[in-house]
């Protein structure tokens, strides 16, 4: 199973990163949802493929996917 993840895996990640720049260019506030899953799977990825060097850009990322979700939110609710 892990050299499946290992070998495959890759190819949705890429799609899936896609598909969320091009919501981020749509200013979609769901990029930053697609964005948390797939950062889930990315490190699904980092564990399999034992990329440990990548762990640190897959936290970061969670964090900037959540502040940006959050803070679109906020930028969209109407002024009271």
């Amino acid at each position: 199973m892990q050299e499946i993840i290992v070998l495959y895996l890759p190819w949705l990640l890429s799609a899936i990163t896609i598909y969320m720049t091009i919501l981020a260019g749509n200013k979609s506030r769901w990029a930053w949802v697609v964005g948390l899953i797939n950062s889930s799977l990315w490190l699904l990825w980092i564990i399999a493929s034992a990329s440990w060097g990548l762990i640190p850009m897959n936290i970061a990322l969670w964090f900037i996917y959540a502040r940006n979700y959050i803070k679109w939110n906020k930028e969209e609710e109407p002024n009271q």
